[in-house]
């Protein structure tokens, strides 16, 4: 699916890559349905990760659920089942995605941001097993927060606030030719969550 084909105006024009951005996917009274609904159903874990030869914790809270096991930075992530929440939520984002062909999500990577200390480094999405060009989908409930992309060669930036009930979706070459992070802050920050829908190959 090519950005030029398609009318729907989230989709973004991107250097290398496809991005869908929709700001208010669920409204504020939905979105505080579902922060308060996944804080109780999931089991909120810090996990150690490989870091330079040493484990350290990693700086936030995870929950993995779906149908595969997931491997990154020496860390095996076996899934919790599927919560009635996160099933209802891949349902709307799978239905919004209809432009891309095939799409659908078979496990979803949660992750809590306890203040504005805890952070996602920089980063692709990129191991093999989501394949050559993977549909990352990620949808943030609570706290606002910066989301910056950066383009590999040029250092190109690009930033969105990902506010309360967005979605926003890496697609196309995006992860071959960008790296994202959600950098901390020493504002006063209350607590996120971030969902990142994706496809795992077995």
């Amino acid at each position: 699916m090519n950005v030029s084909d398609c009318s729907d105006p989230a989709w973004q024009l991107v250097d290398h890559g496809q991005l869908y951005w929709q700001p208010a996917f669920y409204s504020s009274t939905q979105a505080d349905q579902l922060y308060h609904q996944l804080l109780d159903e999931l089991d909120w874990q810090q996990r150690p990760i490989t870091m330079f030869g040493r484990q350290v914790l990693q700086p936030r809270l995870q929950a993995w659920c779906g149908e595969a096991t997931y491997c990154y930075s020496g860390l095996s992530m076996r899934p919790d089942p599927w919560t009635p929440t996160l099933l209802t939520i891949r349902e709307h984002i799978e239905q919004a995605l209809v432009d891309i062909p095939g799409v659908r999500f078979n496990s979803v990577l949660a992750n809590l941001y306890r203040d504005g200390a805890d952070y996602m480094g920089w980063h692709q999405d990129n191991e093999p097993e989501l394949g050559a060009e993977p549909v990352i989908a990620s949808l943030s409930l609570g706290e606002t927060r910066r989301f910056v992309l950066r383009h590999i060669d040029s250092k190109y930036k690009r930033e969105y606030a990902l506010s309360h009930g967005s979605l926003l979706v890496m697609a196309g070459q995006l992860q071959a030719h960008w790296q994202h992070s959600v950098p901390k802050t020493r504002l006063p920050k209350t607590p996120r969550i971030n969902l990142t829908f994706r496809y795992i190959h077995q």
